[in-house]
């Protein structure tokens, strides 16, 4: 398989490599995420205008029609720079719902907006309850006098659910026409919204997690919504923007592996120990090997998942995303736990960055599924075939 980068694909990644390293650095990270927002609007007026927020979108619905791979361009430039603005909840899984799932006035009136800066969006999908399983969805949706839905549920650990201006809400619905919701476990008998973040009867409760990011836990008492396409058969279009936002994780841990490595060669070229730089040390010299090796293997499977992201074979695309989480959740936590020990006690403060790099890794192991998650994972979708 050929994973040569076209020309353009070249020049984004400069570009986005050069916008990085000029406007996002790590002093200038720490305020925007001690901020109210938590990310930075200019930052994100920015990727706006250099078309990185339209990137994935087609050209009918204001994008520039790229492909899995331009997005894994732009998602391993945010693991460099630890940006923490929300390109993954906003482009990458709430507009590939949009994209997938939305009705065709749906997506000329929400994605142009999401391509200009002008509109965040958030998928609120799991629940206490639910861990990693997709299809335990417990929250309830049902059609309102006065036309439109209402929607009763919990949903827990929402991306960027506070700073959205609309969020996208899988629950289940029971009508005439589609019959039985099914219980809490099946696939069939959910459906998506559409709801304002401050409509009547949405309780949102904002954190920020670890690794400098914000999250919600967010109660819907009876909130006014709008069904987001077709009703009771979302699943399909919910596995599939979770298939590609794990590949984009995927490529963002990548971004952050390398950058940590960059940092830590660097540093064991510095320090002294003995009247000579610790790099000298033959042991250490073996880990950073290792450290790059875990790093150039992690790219061949992040091209992977980019590439297979794409795909309509439901069943080859959950085997190669799950088969790169799996490696590049192991792969992260030894880079981030090597790349502290060889920093010493400083690496575990605040003040260096190599501590929310490490973190950082830490969390994308995390969302959307972890290590024995998408081990399972793989072994099923390859019984399934």
């Amino acid at each position: 398989m050929d994973f040569s980068f076209t020309d353009e694909q070249k020049l984004l990644a400069d570009t986005l490599a050069r916008f990085v390293g000029k406007e996002y650095g790590f002093e200038k990270r720490k305020a925007i995420v001690a901020s109210a927002d938590g990310f930075s609007r200019e930052v994100w007026s920015a990727l706006a205008d250099m078309g990185v927020l339209g990137l994935a979108f087609s050209e009918e619905h204001g994008g520039i029609g790229g492909s899995t791979v331009d997005t894994m361009i732009v998602m391993n430039a945010i693991g460099s720079g630890l940006l923490v603005e929300p390109y993954h909840a906003t482009v990458v899984v709430a507009g590939g719902l949009i994209a997938a799932a939305g009705s065709d006035a749906q997506k000329r009136s929400l994605l142009p907006a999401i391509a200009e800066g002008r509109l965040l969006v958030a998928f609120a999908h799991s629940e206490p309850q639910a861990r990693f399983d997709l299809e335990q969805v417990e929250a309830h949706a049902k059609p309102a006098d006065a036309g439109g839905w209402v929607i009763n549920g919990e949903k827990a650990v929402v991306l960027h659910g506070a700073q959205a201006d609309k969020l996208i809400v899988s629950a289940r619905t029971r009508t005439p026409a589609s019959g039985a919701a099914g219980a809490a476990k099946d696939a069939p008998g959910v459906s998506l919204f559409i709801v304002d973040r401050n409509a009547k009867g949405v309780v949102v409760r904002d954190y920020r997690t670890i690794d400098g990011l914000r999250a919600a836990e967010i109660g819907f008492y009876g909130a006014s919504s709008e069904l987001l396409g077709g009703e009771g058969k979302a699943h399909d279009a919910i596995e599939q923007a979770t298939d590609a936002g794990i590949a984009a994780l995927c490529a963002e841990a990548v971004g952050a592996m390398e950058a940590l490595n960059a940092q830590t060669f660097e540093y064991i070229k510095q320090r002294q120990q003995f009247g000579q730089p610790i790099g000298r040390f033959q042991v250490l010299q073996h880990r950073a090997v290792d450290m790059m090796i875990h790093a150039e293997q992690s790219k061949s499977m992040a091209y992977l998942a980019a590439v297979r992201a794409a795909s309509t074979d439901a069943a080859q695309r959950r085997r190669a995303t799950s088969a790169a989480k799996v490696h590049i959740g192991r792969s992260g936590r030894y880079v981030a736990q090597t790349a502290i020990q060889l920093h010493g006690g400083m690496g575990m403060t605040d003040e260096l960055a190599a501590s929310h790099y490490a973190k950082r890794l830490t969390m994308i192991n995390f969302q959307l599924g972890d290590v024995e998650h998408h081990l399972d994972r793989f072994l099923q979708s390859g019984a399934a075939t």
